[in-house]
């Protein structure tokens, strides 16, 4: 963009590079190409632009154009086309004047601030972002990144890329313009805060460290190789412009949404005087008696609008005076001159404004000459002195400076040779024509002066308008100062205060004032923003000597006055009753004064120079002067293009209210379209300039809302993405004008404004119907924030039928429930085409063949789905796979549902559950024909029950609601029938599995019995996983699973039991048997039993304990026989050991012949000892015993009751065959082996742990004392023979083992 300061030579080239260009040149020659475009000035009128519009008629209506085959065809064509130029000129031009009056509120603006408070827009991303915002997360799911992450994090990453990034709903809000960075980075974190804090706790690392980590991480995924400085750069760029604009950049813009061209923009800156605030105050001052005028037209003519009620005319009127007054007040409040006079003329401003009503007042609170203050500053430079020539070089010279009244300054001393300074003075006064005096000193070389010598001196009357570069002066020489040709080089500067607006010498007269032609020094003199003053001053004077206040008067140019010598370009101020001539020197000071003037005096004539203007002489030569200001070339060249229309039209004239509407709606465009998710809201720039606007052209509140709320309905009706709030701020706004409830008072109202507000109310009221219905596309995962809440909110408040009287809650309800019904139809049905999509592409991709592109492949599912493929039947178990899928987006919709938007459905959650019970039977449909289809006996449709339930039962609201009733009522049956076969099926299973055991060992138990317990086990988990809802169902599941456990236990122990003691039967009753690892089987199944028992069979309610006891009573019972089993066939073993040898009982045949036999046998040879190989097997064998029970039974407390009962037993045997020989003497080989017998049997238990109370039982002792009298007696009357054999040692645990 030009900036307004630059040069004259560079705004020139510029326009002569545009000026050729006329408007409708290249559409006149798209015309008629066979001839030339004509010059700018051949259509007349006022100048190339404003006549450019009628020129193409002309020329194209008589241009050459070939043969055409169809002439009447080729005249409607090219009739159509001139009808579309002259539009789009209508419309160019209609831009222009817009941006003149677009152009003055920025350039001056009075009443309206860019404020600093609105909330801060994100950037938003545009699809080509959001594809690379994808392939960056995608990269770092395939590894691709240099990112480091845990599995949890990674999981986190894939949920949201799958959940958010891929959903077309997102697609959806980023092609709305909705959704920004902010967005997206929220929505993550929202979903991961869930993840975190389900996650274990670490000591030292807390969850929001965590939190913080996972955070810094999707940011680094999110920026991809972008340099975080230069983002951060960029963002702070972007956030200073969204806050804050210079007027450049303001002009800037709204060149770009009226679509006007830079070179136009220069042309009507400079045309316009955007740079002179004087120029701009006087412009709103005309604007605004230009209002009152017509307001009192409108009352004079009765050229109301039509309003509502016949009493608001009278208070039209009165609105508009005080918005005007409103605006006077605005325009008084600024600024005159920083440290001026603070004089301000309430009452004289409106008087003067009422002029045109009453001229009455106009004597009041006139100005009086102190009220009038000016404060100068002057910069006095001395540079150096000339003619110096009777002064020796080294005498030392320099010189004072001082303004009258004021202090005196020296510069530094300088020797006479070379008398240079270069010294800056600087001086406050108040005098209009102040008096610089400079003098010239040498130091007095004589002892006795008391002074130094003044050589010369100059003095000096500066005004504003005097040069500010150094000139030569020549001195006044002091007496007796030889050297009379003295010049000093000095630069003196006096600066214009800013509530001096003009200045120089003019020649008047007048009635009351100045009333002989005489040429005096005159300030026009700004006192506050409605109060000017025209002062003349004499030399060294403060205060004026005379003054006119303007209020009331009209400046124009004027003719040379008959009988007035002096002066040559005449103007003069008039007002009733009174005329003041003036006149100035040069026709260049008079049109700046008549400028000055009319800027002042805030008249509605524009007063314009003479066409033909003398060209004057200051002295009478011939050198040629500027006949006008710069400001009058400017002007110049804009008429030469035909902006002259645009800048000299009256606002007062001009329909604000339509040319609002068009900027307002174009400004709207442009937001829409930067790069800001903006939602509709304007940027704090484009509201200060349409506040401006409104303010400064009146137009009306109402119409501004109304026209906004319209727009912003169009964009939101087609597809873009608006703030509800802003929505509600406008319609609040409309509604309380409308209903006569303002916060500033009942102001008027039009029927226009009631009907557009009832029209846009119905409007909005089914945009937010609609939004609601589809809340789960319009506010995607609940962005953007609060949105929601904001429509439903707003909603509430379209439904009111006036300000006051609130909407009845049901009413309200009613309208939302029937949204939300229609919301339950749309989000299932769009479900249900995604789903069919999505089995579509899983189908395509799992095929074998599959080779096709992902384009095609799309393009084939598209079709596939719109078009019945009725040759391809549906399995089935297909059809229960794609309803277990739907069923899982439908629980992945209502928990985001519940995640997203339940917060802003908290007053009407109800309904929310309402709606949720719609859409779940809207699916009940689907899933009841899936399942009819089923064949009978089957049950993979379990899943579906156990993933549909675990969702409802933790849902407060749907638990037990009408789906879940549903869904219990159709899959009861279907459990009852499951438990039913699964019970004939495990008693089945036990009575075969046990006909065929072969009691090897399989885990815990047998084969059969393992798998007994796994059945019933994972009959037990699956029925327990279905969590049953109903308590009463539940229970009757979990008792009757108890009851049928406890059977098919009882069963296993039984024919465990009968198994045991018919393997014992069959084994051997000697010291050869071995116990057989199936007897250890056994054992162990009824250890299992009894801790499957615990689990399987236990009630967790009342009757706790009714089947597990019942069960354990039999298991131990069962144990204890079996027990006493194995110990009656160990004891067996021993009555056979015992039994044999019996035979060596005294007085026995076989007795009496052994022990011959052996005595004659052993004077032969060596014969073994008698009885220590029967006693070694039975050693052995119980040994052997007791190791292999010991190893392979898995519970210690039976080892333990065997082991009790075994030995108690053995001895009681040994006991009772001792005792049956009370009266005999028992023989040596007898003695020696039941000595081994018991003596191993007493350390062998006790090794295995059997108790001492056990071991050293009474019977124990009766053996033990008997066998000890039988080792006595045996040594004394055998001498020896017991060979080393006896039972001193038996009790020692030092013993060696034989």
């Amino acid at each position: 963009m030009l900036d307004p300061s630059s040069s004259e030579e560079e705004s020139e080239e510029l326009v002569e590079e545009e000026s050729g260009k006329e408007p409708l040149a290249p559409a006149a020659a798209r015309l008629s190409p066979s001839r030339p475009c004509e010059g700018p000035g051949s259509g007349g009128g006022a100048g190339g632009g404003s006549g450019g519009g009628l020129q193409p008629v002309g020329r194209g209506s008589g241009a050459a154009r070939p043969a055409s085959p169809s002439p009447s065809v080729a005249s409607e064509k090219e009739k159509d086309e001139l009808e579309r130029l002259q539009r789009e000129e209508e419309e160019r031009k209609r831009k222009l004047q817009l941006y003149v009056f677009v152009m003055r509120c920025i350039a001056y603006p009075f009443n309206a601030k860019q404020p600093t408070d609105m909330a801060r827009r994100q950037q938003k991303i545009s699809k080509q972002q959001l594809q690379t915002i994808k392939d960056r997360f995608q990269a770092f799911l395939n590894g691709e990144t240099q990112i480091v992450a845990d599995e949890a994090f990674i999981n986190a990453v894939q949920s949201y890329y799958e959940v958010f990034l891929k959903s077309d709903r997102v697609a959806r809000m980023v092609q709305s313009g909705g959704c920004s960075a902010n967005d997206s980075r929220e929505v993550f974190k929202k979903h991961i805060e869930k993840r975190v804090r389900s996650l274990p706790e670490i000591d030292g690392l807390s969850k929001e460290t965590v939190l913080s980590s996972w955070m810094a991480k999707f940011d680094a995924i999110y920026r991809g190789e972008e340099d975080p400085r230069k983002q951060q750069a960029r963002m702070t760029a972007s956030a200073a412009s969204e806050l804050i604009l210079s007027k450049e950049q303001l002009y800037e813009m709204f060149q770009n949404i009226l679509g006007i061209k830079k070179f136009e923009h220069q042309l009507l800156y400079n045309a316009c005087q955007l740079d002179n605030p004087d120029e701009q105050a006087a412009q709103i001052r005309r604007e605004l008696d230009g209002r009152l005028q017509m307001a009192e037209q409108i009352a004079k003519e009765r050229k109301f609008p039509k309003f509502v009620s016949k009493e608001m005319e009278n208070m039209y009127i009165e609105e508009l005076k005080s918005s005007v007054n409103l605006l006077m007040a605005n325009l008084e409040s600024m600024p005159v001159s920083k440290g001026g006079s603070d004089f301000k003329l309430q009452k004289l401003k409106r008087s003067h404004n009422t002029s045109i009503i009453d001229m009455g007042e106009e004597n009041e609170n006139q100005l009086s000459k102190s009220d009038v203050v000016l404060s100068f500053s002057l910069e006095v430079v001395i540079m150096e002195v000339q003619g110096l020539k009777s002064l020796a070089p080294n005498r030392i010279v320099y010189c004072t400076m001082e303004v009258e009244g004021g202090e005196k300054l020296q510069t530094d001393q300088a020797e006479a040779s070379k008398p240079t300074w270069g010294t800056q003075g600087d001086f406050t006064t108040t005098h209009a024509l102040p008096a610089v005096k400079v003098k010239l000193f040498t130091e007095s070389t004589g002892v006795l002066a008391l002074e130094d010598k003044e050589l010369g001196r100059v003095v000096l009357h500066p005004t504003p308008n005097s040069p500010k570069q150094s000139e030569w002066h020549k001195m006044t020489v002091s007496k007796n100062c030889p050297d009379q040709d003295l010049k000093i080089k000095l630069a003196v500067r006096m600066d214009k205060p800013q509530n001096m607006k003009h200045s120089g010498y003019l020649w008047a007269i007048g009635k009351n004032v100045w009333k002989r032609w005489k040429k005096r020094f005159f300030v026009l003199v700004q006192v506050s923003q409605y109060t000017f003053a025209m002062c003349s001053y004499r030399e060294k004077k403060a205060e004026p000597q005379e003054l006119l206040q303007l209020d009331g008067y009209t400046v124009d140019y004027t003719d040379p006055q008959p009988g007035l010598e002096g002066g040559r370009a005449f103007f003069n101020a008039v007002k009733e009753g009174d005329t003041v001539i003036f006149a100035s020197d040069d026709e260049q000071d008079r049109i700046l004064w008549v400028q000055a003037m009319y800027r002042a005096t805030g008249q509605s004539h524009k007063p314009v120079p003479p066409t033909q203007v003398q060209k004057l002489n200051a002295k009478g030569g011939n050198v040629p002067q500027l006949d006008a200001p710069i400001s009058q070339f400017y002007a110049d060249r804009a008429q030469k293009h035909g902006m002259d229309e645009f800048i000299s039209s009256n606002p007062c004239n001009f329909d604000h209210a339509s040319l609002f509407e068009m900027v307002q709606r174009l400004t709207l465009d442009h937001r829409l379209n930067d790069s800001y998710s903006c939602l509709g809201w304007f940027s704090p720039g484009q509201v200060f300039v349409l506040d401006e606007y409104c303010a400064r052209n009146g137009v009306r509140g109402c119409h501004r809302h109304l026209c906004y709320l319209r727009d912003l309905l169009e964009r939101a009706e087609n597809g873009a993405m608006i703030d509800p709030t802003l929505l509600h701020y406008s319609f609040a706004f409309c509604a309380s004008h409308v209903h006569g409830n303002r916060p500033d008072g009942i102001g008027t109202v039009t029927v226009d404004e009631k009907e557009r507000f009832e029209e846009i109310k119905e409007r909005l009221r089914l945009l937010l119907e609609n939004q609601i219905t589809h809340f789960r596309y319009c506010f995607p995962f609940g962005r953007p924030e609060g949105a929601l809440k904001a429509t439903l909110s707003l909603l509430e408040r379209v439904l009111m039928k006036d300000i006051v009287t609130p909407v009845p809650q049901e009413e309200v309800k009613t309208v939302i429930r029937k949204c939300l019904e229609q919301a339950a139809l749309v989000n299932y049905t769009r479900l249900s085409e995604y789903a069919k999509i999505e089995g579509k592409k899983r189908e395509m991709y799992e095929h074998p063949v599959f080779c096709l592109a992902s384009q095609v492949m799309d393009l084939t599912i598209r079709d596939s789905c719109t078009t019945e493929n009725v040759g391809r039947l549906v399995t089935p178990a297909k059809k229960l796979e794609d309803t277990i899928r739907l069923a899982e987006l439908v629980i992945e919709v209502l928990q985001q549902n519940e995640e997203h938007h339940a917060e802003a459905f908290a007053w009407w959650s109800d309904l929310m559950v309402e709606h949720a019970e719609t859409f779940l039977s809207l699916f009940a449909v689907d899933m009841d024909a899936a399942l009819e289809v089923q064949p009978p006996d089957t049950w993979d449709s379990f899943p579906l029950f156990q993933l549909l339930n675990d969702s409802l039962r933790s849902d407060y609201n749907l638990c037990n609601g009408k789906f879940h009733k549903h869904l219990q009522d159709l899959f009861a049956p279907l459990v009852v029938r499951y438990v039913d076969l699964m019970e004939s099926s495990i008693a089945q299973s036990i009575h075969r599995g046990f006909e065929r055991e072969s009691w090897e060992p399989v885990n815990n138990g047998s084969g059969t019995s393992e798998d007994l317990f796994w059945k019933l086990d994972a009959l037990q988990t699956f029925i327990r996983d279905l969590h049953w809802p109903e308590e009463e169902f539940g229970k009757h599941l979990e008792q009757r699973l108890k009851l049928m456990a406890s059977d098919m236990i009882e069963s296993c122990v039984k024919r465990t039991r009968i198994a045991f003691e018919v393997k014992l039967q069959k084994t051997s009753r000697s010291t050869d048997f071995r116990v057989p690892q199936s007897i250890c089987t056994m054992f162990n199944v009824m250890v299992d039993a009894k801790a499957q028992s615990t689990k399987l069979c236990s009630m967790e309610m009342g009757q706790e304990h009714q089947y597990h006891s019942k069960i354990d009573e039999l298991i131990e019972e069962t144990v204890k026989e079996m027990i006493t089993l194995l110990v009656a066939k160990f004891v067996t073993i021993l009555e056979g050991v015992l039994a044999k040898l019996s035979r060596y009982d005294e007085g026995t045949l076989f007795s009496s012949f052994l022990s011959f036999t052996v005595k004659a046998a052993s004077k032969y040879v060596d014969v073994p000892k008698p009885g220590m190989d029967v006693a070694d097997a039975y050693v052995t064998f119980v040994r052997h015993s007791q190791d292999v029970l010991r190893d392979k039974v898995n519970e210690e407390m039976y080892i333990e009751r065997l082991f009790d009962q075994w030995y108690t037993s053995s001895m009681n045997v040994v006991c009772t065959w001792l005792t049956d020989r009370m009266d005999l003497q028992l023989h040596i080989y007898q003695l020696k082996t039941l000595i081994r017998i018991v003596k191993k049997t007493y350390r062998d238990f006790r090794l295995q742990g059997v108790l001492d109370s056990t071991l050293n039982s009474k019977t124990y002792e009766t053996i033990r004392n008997r066998l000890t009298v039988e080792e006595a007696t045996a040594s004394v009357s055998e001498g020896g023979g017991l060979q080393g054999i006896t039972m001193k040692d038996s009790d020692e645990e030092d013993e060696e083992d034989d």
